[in-house]
């Protein structure tokens, strides 16, 4: 069953131990708008997978994150959220892996909900709905011999 989240609240996602950011939920109207990010429309034709993902995900991050916490400059004082601090963020690797991991792939979790097979617990047909009529009477026991 698909549940609907109908709050559309933000919500704050750990990405390190004392990092964390809060986030807008990710909907169509959010990824169709960082698809048409310059920065992703600007990429040249040759750039890897791994460059579109990057660009991607900075991207995404720019427009969901609306605060955070743990995140400070290099003398330690608390910085505000910026474009650019956001991209300095997620070029942490681990950083990078949480807000994949933890943001980006549970939207993809309805790719996989919808592409199931039916449960069987106990044999291949246990979820399966049967598709042959019920018999009208008992067979008769076979004859040996």
């Amino acid at each position: 069953m698909l549940k609907l989240d109908l709050t559309n609240a933000p919500r704050w996602l750990d990405l390190a131990p004392g990092v964390r950011v809060r986030l807008l939920p990710l909907t169509t109207a959010l990824m169709v708008a960082t698809r048409n990010d310059p920065t992703i429309e600007t990429l040249p034709d040759e750039a890897t997978n791994e460059d579109r993902a990057l660009v991607f995900a900075k991207a995404l991050a720019r427009r969901a994150v609306l605060e955070w916490e743990g995140v400070g400059d290099e003398d330690g004082e608390p910085l505000d959220v910026s474009p650019e601090g956001v991209g300095a963020l997620l070029d942490i690797w681990p950083i990078f892996e949480a807000f994949q991991e933890g943001y980006v792939a549970k939207a993809l979790v309805l790719e996989r909900e919808k592409n199931v097979s039916a449960p069987s617990p106990t044999g291949t047909s246990a979820g399966a709905t049967g598709t042959a009529k019920p018999a009208k009477a008992r067979a008769r026991t076979a004859r040996r011999g």
